[in-house]
């Protein structure tokens, strides 16, 4: 007798593209954003985790590794290194960045939340003209897929995080 397995469920949703557009060169802008973030990988996080024994000790000892912004940067990706081999000339960064405190707001209500924890961007030369545009989805329009309460307004108060960060870098 062949036991029946169901197929994938698929659900729908639709992300929100939010993009900055800045006059400021791209190395500025990327400069800017920086600076208001720590620098912590995700191996390391995990590190810190397993040496902590409560949740308050690991919030105390990830705090101080935070930037400014409240964010830390868990990795780059240079796509301008290499684009320029397939005829694309531009600089063009994409981030990793987020904080596993609030993170974990969002992780207790769903654990598929950490499809999109943490919080991406892009940083594009703009060309030929001037200046660069900074780009991310809206985290909330990506993690709050259905009806949970708890996990929209958690997810709200990111989309609020990050659009302080960017908007309070001066780019």
């Amino acid at each position: 007798m062949t036991k029946h397995v169901p197929g994938p469920e698929a659900t729908p949703f639709t992300g929100v593209r939010v993009t900055h557009r800045s006059t400021l060169a791209f190395d500025e802008v990327r400069s800017r954003l920086r600076s208001r973030l720590g620098e912590v990988t995700v191996p390391e996080i995990a590190r810190l985790s397993m040496e902590t024994g409560s949740a308050q000790e690991f919030e105390e000892r990830m705090r101080p590794l935070l930037g400014g912004s409240g964010f830390v940067l868990m990795a780059e990706i240079d796509h301008g290194a290499w684009m320029h081999r397939v005829g694309i000339h531009r600089r063009l960064v994409r981030w990793i960045f987020g904080n596993p405190i609030i993170a974990a707001t969002m992780l207790r209500h769903d654990a598929t939340a950490g499809l999109f924890v943490p919080v991406e961007l892009l940083i594009e030369e703009a060309v030929p003209a001037a200046g660069c545009t900074v780009t991310y989805v809206r985290p909330s329009s990506l993690i709050a897929v259905g009806d949970n309460r708890e996990l929209l307004v958690a997810a709200q108060a990111l989309d609020a995080k990050v659009e302080a960060f960017l908007t309070s870098s001066g780019i």
